[in-house]
């Protein structure tokens, strides 16, 4: 196990620019998720740790040794590929002990080391059967063994879950969590699921266009994003933008949005004349069938559009003066579409963010 630091990692194919002046410490023990849309850098980024890309510029370093000029194989790393990378012609036991096969390990350490990881992996009773025999899931856990037996330094998890179906991801990230707390060895991971990123990490690594938009627990990227691209990004349904100039008129703060609308607010001294984006998350806008703005910061009319039960939750799409408006409740409040209805936010809840930088400023 180790620490794992990247000081100004830089990555050029040709003159596109994949990975731009990424600096990162992961701690011992730590499982760190990078999470970013298609094309953001982030398994380049991986790939650079591994070895399999050379970087531009900048230093790696695990355990304390800069790893830039070191093979792959020497450098203590296992990784897990999205494909499995399974060979078909052996069998689950063979699979899981190739790689200490091929360091001529004695034999009993082989077989203790195997027995081990598939115990861990509840791969126990599949060991004499092929891939083909194997269910999605059941794959990945032998890609999973593989890795687990060599001991490494450091796990390499390259989007691992994308090719199985829902239930099964959900299943195998509860297998994973179980993993690193029985293991404890320092991983990364790479996923441009938000959900894997917020249940698995210890921090979360958000990357956009090479560049990292905010480190941060699960936590502290969802209550305090710091910016409007991870604010958007965190989150499900993503959360309402609405932009424009704070403005006081008679000790009464409001938002005039764009159209000329406004959004009335309590208190926002140090932001008056700002042309802002106000942000405000769905499961934070409560739904009122009648308004009672008593000690509530804001009240939004809107009607509503598209209804969608998911069950536990119903996710209620609307249109209102200032644009159309996504809201999430989880009481018995029957809608109708064409109703009209009221979101009722607190000022606690409300995020604002700079409307030419997107930087996060309350």
């Amino acid at each position: 196990m180790a620490e794992v630091l990247l000081e100004n990692i830089n990555k050029n194919f040709g003159k596109i620019k994949a990975v731009d002046d990424f600096c990162l410490h992961v701690m011992d023990k730590e499982f760190i998720v990078f999470v970013g849309p298609s094309g953001c850098g982030k398994s380049t980024t991986l790939r650079m740790i591994a070895g399999l890309e050379e970087i531009s510029s900048g230093n790696i370093s695990i355990d304390q040794h800069v790893v830039n000029n070191t093979h792959p194989k020497n450098r203590d790393i296992a990784m897990v590929f999205q494909n499995y990378a399974l060979y078909p012609h052996l069998s689950v036991r063979e699979n899981i002990s190739f790689g200490i096969r091929a360091q001529k390990l004695p034999k009993n350490e082989i077989t203790s080391r195997t027995m081990e990881a598939a115990k861990i992996l509840g791969l126990d009773e599949l060991l004499d059967r092929r891939p083909g025999e194997l269910s999605g899931g059941q794959k990945q856990r032998v890609a999973m063994g593989r890795a687990i037996v060599r001991k490494p330094k450091v796990f390499l998890f390259d989007e691992p879950l994308s090719n199985l179906d829902a239930k099964l991801r959900h299943k195998m990230r509860v297998e994973m969590k179980k993993l690193h707390q029985q293991v404890q060895t320092t991983t990364i991971y790479v996923t441009h699921d938000q959900v894997e990123a917020m249940t698995l990490a210890d921090r979360i690594v958000i990357m956009k266009d090479g560049k990292i938009e905010q480190i941060g627990s699960p936590d502290e990227v969802y209550h305090k994003p710091n910016s409007q691209f991870v604010a958007s990004f965190i989150g499900s349904p993503a959360m309402n933008f609405f932009s424009g100039t704070l403005e006081v008129l008679d000790n009464m703060h409001f938002l005039r949005c764009d159209g000329g609308e406004t959004i009335d607010l309590v208190d926002w001294p140090d932001l008056i004349g700002s042309k802002l984006t106000m942000g405000i998350r769905p499961e934070h806008m409560e739904l009122k069938t009648e308004k009672s703005s008593k000690g509530i910061t804001t009240v939004l009319d809107a009607k509503v559009s598209v209804l969608e039960p998911m069950g536990h939750e119903v996710i209620v799409t609307c249109d209102s003066n200032i644009g159309e408006v996504i809201g999430k409740y989880t009481d018995n409040t029957k809608l109708k579409v064409g109703q009209t209805i009221h979101f009722e936010f607190k000022k606690e809840n409300i995020h604002f963010f700079d409307e030419i930088s997107g930087k996060r400023v309350s």
